[in-house]
C-alpha cells in the first residue's frame, strides 16, 4: 500500500511538472490582439488620402434595420436636390462668413408636432444643447460664460428663417466648432429638438405665435412648434 501511494503521487509530480512547462512555453508566444498592428480611433493614418484611420462604411453598405429610406425624417434634406444650387453667404458684424440660405433644407416637419413632441424636445435641448445655446436660445449656455465661443443666437433673422432640415442637418452632422451629435441623439429626438427651437423662437415673435395658433384653431390641431407651445403651455 505504502508502494502504491508512493507510486501515485510521484505521478501527480510529473504530471504536475509536465503541465507547468507547457504553460511556462505557451506564455513564451503571445498570439493575443495587443500585439497586432493597429490604430487607435481617429488617429491620423498616412495610408488613406484623407488621414483617417476610422473608416466610413463602403458606399451602398446598409447594416440590418438601418434602411432608413425616409430622406426627409432621417436627413432633413429633400428628396432631388439640385446639385448646381449654390448657398447663399454673408458677412455678419464681428467678420465672419454666414450662411443664409440652405437650398437642400426641407421647409416643414416629417412628423407631427404635437405639445409630447415638444416637451421631449424641451428636455433633450437642455441636456444637449442649452450649456452652449442657453436656456432661452441665446447663444450665452454656462460653457460660453466661461470662455467658448459663442454661438449664433436663434433669435436672429437669419436662423429664424432657416429651414427646419437645416438644424435637423446641424446636430446630424456638425457645423463651425459644434461636434455631430448623431450617436448622442436619435433621429426622432433630434425632430423633437428642432421643434423646442421653433417654439423658443416664437416666444420671442408674438406675431408668429398668434399666426400659428390661429391656424391651429382653424385646423383643431397644433401642427406647428408655436401652437403646441401657446396651445399646451410648452417653450419657455
Amino acid at each position: 500500500m505504502y508502494r502504491n501511494r508512493s507510486s501515485i503521487l510521484a505521478r501527480i509530480g510529473l504530471l504536475a511538472t509536465v503541465i507547468a512547462g507547457t504553460m511556462a512555453a505557451g506564455c513564451g508566444v503571445r498570439f493575443d490582439m495587443q500585439d497586432q498592428p493597429r490604430y487607435k480611433a481617429y488617429k491620423q493614418n498616412e495610408f488613406f488620402a484623407d488621414k483617417l484611420s476610422t473608416r466610413a462604411y463602403p458606399e451602398g453598405t446598409v447594416a440590418r434595420g438601418r434602411l432608413n429610406d425616409n430622406k426627409a425624417f432621417y436627413t432633413g434634406k429633400i428628396d432631388n436636390p439640385n446639385p448646381n444650387a449654390v448657398a447663399q453667404t454673408t458677412t455678419d458684424a464681428a467678420g465672419n462668413t454666414v450662411v443664409t440660405s440652405f437650398p437642400d433644407a426641407i421647409d416643414e416637419f416629417p412628423l407631427p408636432v404635437t405639445k409630447e413632441l415638444v416637451e421631449r424636445g424641451r428636455e433633450r435641448y437642455n441636456i444637449y444643447c442649452g450649456v452652449c445655446h442657453g436656456p432661452g436660445g441665446n447663444g450665452d449656455g454656462m460653457i460660453v460664460r466661461r470662455g467658448f465661443p459663442r454661438p449664433p443666437t436663434y433669435h436672429e433673422d437669419r436662423l429664424r428663417k432657416a429651414p427646419v432640415g437645416h438644424f435637423f442637418d446641424v446636430i446630424t452632422n456638425g457645423w463651425g466648432r459644434m461636434s455631430s451629435y448623431a450617436y448622442q441623439v436619435q433621429p426622432a429626438d433630434r425632430w423633437a429638438i428642432v421643434a423646442y427651437i421653433r417654439a423658443l423662437q416664437a416666444t420671442q415673435d408674438p406675431d408668429a405665435i398668434l399666426n400659428s395658433t390661429a391656424k391651429a384653431d382653424q385646423s383643431g390641431t397644433a401642427k406647428t412648434p408655436a401652437a403646441a407651445a401657446t396651445t399646451h403651455g410648452g417653450g419657455k
